[in-house]
């Protein structure tokens, strides 16, 4: 795989990648896509290097926390820095139904919770970045 294409790579697992499956992976990345854009983009520069990260999960069970501390493992030898609150995981599986058909989010609480992430995020990435 070409460097130049990395960073569209990174974007696509960004979005639809799956950080763990099954009991037996806990907590390992097994998504090829998403395992091969944190390694590529970690080559020479170091694409993640300095950069503000947040995580959200959804699945059932705790499995979507154990991913998480499992990435964010990977992001200290990466350089990412991830914020540290609030915990974004949601239990896709638990009634009431969090998605509608089309996989579009329709639970006001977690879309509550998920506006809190993002906002921490931005909080986070401008204090990185030194502004």
């Amino acid at each position: 795989m070409a460097p130049n294409v990395a960073k569209p790579i990174i974007k696509v697992a960004a979005l639809s990648g799956s950080l763990r499956k099954g009991s037996y992976h806990r907590g390992l990345i097994r998504a090829a896509p998403l395992k091969n854009a944190i390694d590529w983009a970690s080559r020479p520069p170091n694409a993640w290097a300095n950069k503000a990260a947040a995580i959200i999960s959804t699945g059932g069970g705790a499995g979507g926390e154990r991913a998480q501390y499992h990435l964010r493992q990977v992001g200290v030898f990466l350089d990412l820095h991830f914020i540290n609150k609030p915990l974004f995981t949601l239990n896709a599986f638990e009634p009431p139904a969090k998605f509608d058909k089309d996989g579009n989010l329709v639970s006001e609480e977690a879309k509550e919770k998920l506006k809190e992430v993002l906002l921490a995020l931005h909080e986070f990435t401008l204090r990185v970045q030194g502004k």
